[in-house]
């Protein structure tokens, strides 16, 4: 082969054949890198094999913005929460905001992503600690589940959920990247676990160790979108049908069939969430 030849042209998320069952449990598809081909992104999805995407709102100001782009598609349900690197939009007006929306949306399944980030430095740890609180406080007066982000903030995170009663509260640990042990904290606590593009990172051995001790009713799958895209979009803007390859490497690690594997993640979102059956689709 010539060393001018072209590269092989990266595989299609759509070859993998899987059925209509999965559920994308965290997509963020409202910004600019979706700005111009969502309807062509939610086509590829359809065609892998997502039945259903979770699209996350981190504002009532977005939310407003961008519903109309949505709730056409019936494939969608939300989340809306504040990301703790913006917990000083939490204003008393905002409160209120998301808890008339939450209230009132029938598709709001959830309140999230919320939590804690100590990576970032953008907003100081105590803001975080109270909005955290705060929409604690929301999610359980509302009884709707949780979406967590917790980065580089484990102890702060699981302390405040068991000081606010949340242990066996329907939640998920968005975007787990930890170990076994983690992991075995999580589920102890009654919690779900969904697993993000890097386990299909070649250096992510300890995330693929721990994702074979999580039983499939505590198992989700997710993007993150529009970032961590799996191997071998690893760099790319990431989306809903890449969920393909990360199944791939879940299943593989687990020693199980992708599809089933596919499947069983969605069913035990549809449940978390308290998701409706649709007509059209497999679960």
């Amino acid at each position: 082969m010539s060393k001018h030849s072209e590269k092989a042209p990266l595989p299609l998320p759509e070859s993998f054949n899987l059925p209509l069952t999965g559920v994308e449990s965290h997509a963020h598809l409202d910004g600019k890198h979706f700005a111009d081909d969502l309807e062509v992104v939610l086509e590829r999805a359809r065609k892998t094999g997502v039945a259903r995407i979770g699209q996350i709102f981190m504002s009532s100001a977005l939310w407003e913005e961008n519903k109309s782009r949505f709730l056409p598609h019936d494939e969608f349900f939300f989340l809306l929460g504040i990301h703790p690197t913006e917990a000083e939009l939490l204003t008393d007006e905002e409160y209120e905001k998301l808890r008339h929306i939450l209230k009132t949306e029938s598709r709001m399944k959830a309140v999230g992503e919320i939590g804690l980030d100590y990576y970032w430095k953008d907003c100081p740890r105590e803001t975080q600690r109270t909005a955290f609180v705060r929409l604690l406080h929301l999610a359980g007066e509302l009884d709707l589940p949780v979406a967590i982000h917790s980065r580089d903030a484990t102890e702060d995170t699981i302390a405040i959920l068991t000081a606010e009663g949340f242990k066996d509260h329907p939640l998920v640990w968005h975007c787990f990247g930890g170990d076994a042990a983690l992991a075995e904290r999580i589920l102890e606590l009654g919690w779900h676990i969904s697993i993000p593009g890097p386990v299909t990172f070649p250096a992510n051995q300890a995330l693929r160790d721990a994702l074979r001790q999580i039983p499939a009713d505590r198992l989700m799958i997710e993007t993150d979108c529009p970032y961590l895209a799996p191997m071998p979009y690893r760099g790319k803007r990431n989306e809903p049908a890449y969920l393909a390859f990360t199944i791939q490497a879940m299943a593989e690690a687990r020693g199980e069939d992708p599809a089933d594997l596919w499947t069983a993640c969605g069913v035990t979102a549809l449940k978390l969430f308290r998701l409706p059956q649709l007509a059209h689709c497999a679960i």
